[in-house]
């Protein structure tokens, strides 16, 4: 099973895309340190949110794009296997977001924390 999508091109000598130079050059270098543990960060905060929004309905997180100042949807795994992409890489994703969502079933980044720091404090009482 694999974290990410499959390229349908991969090893394909037709793949449309062979021709194509990264218009950007290698704008992305090697992650920090910081960047690493932050990516790491992350996934671990994003296991949580899951665990606890799943049962709610909650497909995913919802994130504003700065590029194209939509929103875009991503489900856990999605967003999952962008987070270790650029973990692995150093480079992001395209744009991939979920088909056609339902913008009830996913929350922000930040409601998804709050909401762990809820249950958490809850816990704790």
């Amino acid at each position: 099973m694999h974290d990410e999508p499959i390229d349908p091109f991969h090893g394909d000598p037709a793949d449309p895309t062979a021709g194509l130079e990264d218009p950007e050059g290698d704008a992305y270098g090697e992650l920090s340190t910081q960047e690493r543990a932050d990516l790491l960060a992350d996934l671990a905060e994003l296991e949580v949110y899951q665990v606890l929004l799943s049962p709610k309905g909650i497909r995913g997180l919802v994130v504003d794009c700065e590029d194209c100042r939509e929103p875009h949807y991503f489900d856990w795994d999605l967003l999952r296997g962008n987070l270790r992409h650029l973990l692995d890489s150093g480079r992001p994703r395209v744009h991939e977001p979920a088909y056609d969502p339902d913008p009830d079933h996913y929350v922000t980044w930040e409601y998804a924390r709050g909401y762990a720091d809820a249950v958490d404090d809850m816990v704790e009482d």
